[in-house]
């Protein structure tokens, strides 16, 4: 009966581990989910399933390692791309505030609610926040007027596509870092 309840214990765990590898791949394409992170721990779980014989902590902490590589890039990448398009920290800071209220009001929305509401959220703050900084920022000994919605719009345009640019590049970095640790994962655990 034991050797039952653990075949059936090891079995859900291979079936949990398969799940967070296919998750990870997912949030490697998915701004939301943490692609890398789902990754090592699908490759934790199928490790700790067979008993970390294929699969062991050097290899565990490689997959760990690029998974904070991983996270640093994202993070670095959008932070300043975000910055040399001219964004402020408050407006990067409510941008990701943005996100997370626009994920939870479109949560709703079966499956890509989350998705689609933090986009528009996180995009929508950084422009906002642009814009009024721009208006603010106006000198008016250069001969700029802080009401020329034209010159605010283009500034808050110009941060928003830095953002967007820097999170595309981000998601291709983190894409390649997820397959790279699929690789690894894989050659370690069936070849």
């Amino acid at each position: 009966m034991t050797d039952f309840l653990s075949l059936l214990s090891s079995n859900a765990l291979f079936v949990i581990a398969y799940l967070l590898l296919f998750l990870g791949i997912v949030g490697a394409m998915v701004p939301v989910l943490p692609g890398p992170l789902l990754i090592w721990l699908g490759a934790f779980a199928w490790a700790w399933a067979d008993g970390f014989i294929r699969v062991g902590w050097p290899t565990l902490l490689v997959l760990a390692i690029l998974t904070i590589i991983s996270w640093a890039a994202d993070l670095g990448l959008s932070f300043l791309s975000s910055r040399k398009s001219g964004a402020g920290w408050r407006s990067i800071a409510v941008s990701i505030l943005g996100g997370l209220v626009g994920a939870i009001l479109l949560s709703s929305i079966p499956v890509v609610g989350a998705f689609i509401g933090a986009a528009i959220g996180s995009i929508s703050a950084l422009w906002l926040m642009e814009y009024r900084r721009a208006q603010v920022n106006a000198a008016p000994a250069e001969g700029a007027d802080p009401l020329n919605p034209q010159r605010s719009k283009a500034a808050a345009t110009r941060a928003v596509k830095g953002y967007v640019g820097g999170f595309l590049l981000a998601m291709v970095v983190q894409f390649a870092f997820s397959i790279i640790m699929l690789t690894i994962f894989a050659w370690q655990a069936f070849v």
